[in-house]
C-alpha cells in the first residue's frame, strides 16, 4: 500500500462563511466519490486558501462531516503571487492506497478547473 496525495481546488464567489464551509464540502466530497476513499484511509488533508478569504477556516467544515472527526487537518495560506486565481480552495488529502498514480482522480471545480486541466476533473 502508498501513500497518495489528491489534489482538489475550487473557487467561491464571495469571501463569506457559508460559501467557504459549502465549497469545501464539496470539492471534498468530490474526491471521496471520485477515488472510493473513506476517512478511515485518510492521513491527513491540507487545505489553503488565498488571502482574500478570510471568513472562515475550511477545516471546520470537514471536522463537521460525520466519521472526519479523527482526520488530520490543518489551514494555511497559499502563496500570493500577483495575478494568481482569486478567492481560491486548495486541498491535498494524503490517502492510503493500493491505486497507482495514474488511478487518482484530482477534482477541480468552478474557475479552478483552468488550474490543471490535464488533471482535473470539474
Amino acid at each position: 500500500m502508498s501513500v497518495r496525495g489528491i489534489r482538489g481546488a475550487i473557487t467561491v464567489d464571495v469571501n463569506e462563511e457559508q460559501p467557504i464551509l459549502q465549497a469545501t464540502i464539496d470539492v471534498l466530497n468530490g474526491i471521496v466519490t471520485e477515488n472510493s476513499v473513506s476517512p478511515e484511509d485518510i492521513c491527513s488533508v491540507l487545505i489553503t486558501v488565498t488571502t482574500d478569504l478570510d471568513a472562515a477556516f475550511p477545516a471546520r467544515a470537514i471536522r463537521e462531516m460525520e466519521g472526519w472527526e479523527l482526520v488530520p487537518l490543518m489551514c494555511a495560506v497559499e502563496v500570493p503571487v500577483k495575478g494568481s486565481l482569486e478567492r481560491c480552495i486548495r486541498l491535498m488529502v494524503l490517502v492510503n492506497t493500493d491505486k497507482t498514480q495514474a488511478e487518482i482522480h484530482h477534482i477541480y471545480m468552478g474557475e479552478a478547473a483552468a488550474l490543471r486541466p490535464d488533471l482535473g476533473k470539474s
